[in-house]
């Protein structure tokens, strides 16, 4: 069997390194032809070409690119903002873990290219979610997502062959750090209290999101993009109504799919992002490799419950976006952004982080995501926007 060969997109993020963990566990599979970063951490990408030795390394930024050049002799490295991007063209598999909007160019590129998708930057699907859908119109082109709630609902749609046959998603969340405080409780959180999620070892923007429930929220957008709108053949006429949260706190299921004989599929593992990435890059096969795997006989308990929608209103505002459509979904995604780096900076309080994202969103100007063009220009609005009431607010509160 030949090896399918893996580019990897944000090589030295949470994202990055689990993937290389897992072509390391599968190499009779897998090979690791190129990966890029943005050369904040230079020194992690040099180590990781000198041991993988892949043939290509990406820097976003033109001046890391020289200094780590100079370090690889040997590897083509190319540096720039297209550089990324450029990576679809080096793989079957195009590992997308870069954070934020700036993944957009990654995704698309890899589309584009006809190549498989490895999704794990929602950002980029959420607030580009009516160009991405063009762009998975290319003849070859995959799209398997990374989030272990999407990956798991892209699995438990394997159950059947008939797409009107499903009725509803349910994605769960394990509630963050805070799950069972009420608002009040929470107006004095510290970053150290955000950061430490129960279950989950991720990078510092998504655990914020995590403990706010805007990673949900985004979540529940993407959810929508990925299985509700149509997209060739990917469509399964899910509306936000029929797309449910659902507070897990153990973290063992990870989303589940009811059919319309109300019988519901889930998909089981122990915490282990390393499974949804080694289901992208086997896709449609499975790798031999059992992260995840439960030990039922001391599993324990299984709990339920509905988020609270007032301790955590960055839900229902990522609802509100998506039913909005448009750019509203890129506008949330990029208050949102700036508001969790402003609290990761210590600007503003954690319940601020709503706030801020809430007073963007009343000035969205309904535009339609009409192409790339018209995404970014909504992302650049959106941002300069978020700071303007950023500014006010922390002015007011301070």
């Amino acid at each position: 069997m030949s090896l399918t060969r893996v580019a990897l997109a944000g090589s030295t993020g949470s994202i990055g390194t689990q993937a290389l963990d897992v072509i390391e566990a599968e190499a009779d599979r897998f090979e690791l032809s190129a990966i890029g970063a943005t050369g904040r951490q230079p020194e992690v990408i040099i180590e990781q070409a000198r041991r993988y030795r892949p043939s290509v390394v990406a820097i976003s930024d033109p001046e890391a690119a020289q200094s780590i050049a100079a370090e690889l002799p040997g590897v083509e490295v190319r540096g720039g903002a297209d550089a990324m991007a450029s990576l679809a063209l080096e793989a079957d598999v195009v590992v997308n873990g870069v954070v934020g909007f700036a993944g957009l160019s990654v995704t698309l590129a890899t589309l584009e290219a006809g190549r498989r998708l490895a999704l794990a930057n929602k950002e980029s699907l959420i607030a580009a979610g009516p160009v991405v859908q063009v762009a998975r119109r290319t003849p070859g082109a995959e799209l398997v997502p990374v989030d272990s709630e999407h990956g798991a609902i892209h699995q438990c749609l394997r159950a059947t062959d008939n797409r009107n046959r499903v009725s509803r998603l349910l994605l769960t969340a394990s509630g963050g750090p805070f799950r069972g405080r009420t608002a009040d409780d929470l107006a004095n959180v510290t970053i150290e209290n955000a950061l430490a999620h129960p279950t989950w070892s991720m990078g510092p923007k998504i655990t914020i999101d995590s403990s706010t429930l805007m990673n949900k929220g985004l979540e529940v957008i993407e959810a929508h993009e990925l299985f509700g709108t149509p997209a060739g053949d990917a469509g399964y006429g899910i509306g936000f109504e029929d797309i449910d949260v659902v507070v897990h706190p153990q973290s063992i299921v990870h989303s589940m799919v009811e059919f319309t004989d109300a019988s519901t599929i889930a998909q089981l593992s122990t915490p282990d992002m390393r499974l949804p990435i080694g289901y992208a890059l086997a896709w449609p096969d499975r790798i031999s490799t059992p992260f995840g795997r439960i030990d039922w006989t001391n599993l324990g308990r299984l709990d339920f419950e509905p988020p609270d929608l007032e301790a955590f209103p960055c839900l229902a505002l990522a609802y509100a976006a998506g039913r909005s459509g448009g750019t509203a979904p890129a506008w949330i995604s990029a208050a949102n952004e700036v508001a969790v780096d402003a609290f990761l900076n210590g600007q503003i309080a954690w319940r601020e982080i709503a706030s801020v994202i809430a007073a963007t969103l009343d000035r969205h100007d309904g535009a339609p995501a009409t192409d790339a063009d018209a995404v970014i220009d909504a992302d650049s609005q959106a941002r300069r926007i978020a700071h303007e009431e950023l500014n006010s607010f922390a002015s007011v509160v301070r």
